[in-house]
């Protein structure tokens, strides 16, 4: 069971307003009415969390497919994220959680406060802002790819 104030399976996401790597706004309220996967991470340009996100930039056409939109946070600065999701080519956004820092990881219960970062879980969201997945995995371990698609696909069924 999750703590007081952290969002659990079936609540609604907690409201957000984060600049991805490009300086614009994005709010959790420019997410309803699709599907969501918030993938929250510990750092930019890190090894594994370059390998991880890699792979969600190959899964783009199966989020497409879905209807979903992809967004990765961490507490890095977006001038980072910029650079690093421009080396990488990647299209989706990079949210920056850095001032106030962490303030969306902890909102979601992610926030690991003795490291200053987010910790590694993905939350999978309804069109209607709901929580309707959690995918977690240690700091040294990426999330599984076959656990994101099954994901999508749980939110295609819900939608059809």
């Amino acid at each position: 069971m999750p703590a007081a104030g952290i969002p659990g399976l079936g609540d609604p996401a907690p409201v957000f307003e984060l600049p991805n790597q490009y300086g614009e706004a994005v709010r959790s309220a420019d997410l309803a009415g699709a599907p969501a996967v918030l993938v929250f991470y510990p750092f930019a340009f890190s090894r594994v969390c370059s390998g991880e996100l890699a792979e969600l930039a190959a899964l783009q056409p199966e989020f497409r497919a879905a209807g979903a939109r992809l967004l990765a946070v961490s507490c890095d600065a977006k001038y980072s994220l910029r650079a690093w999701a421009s080396e990488q080519q990647w299209e989706f956004d990079l949210l920056s959680d850095f001032w106030p820092h962490g303030a969306a990881a902890r909102s979601f219960g992610v926030f690991n406060e003795a490291r200053g970062m987010a910790v590694r879980a993905s939350f999978i969201l309804d069109a209607g802002g709901s929580i309707r997945q959690i995918l977690r995995s240690n700091p040294d371990e990426p999330r599984r790819a076959a656990d994101y698609l099954a994901a999508l696909s749980a939110l295609s069924g819900e939608r059809n």
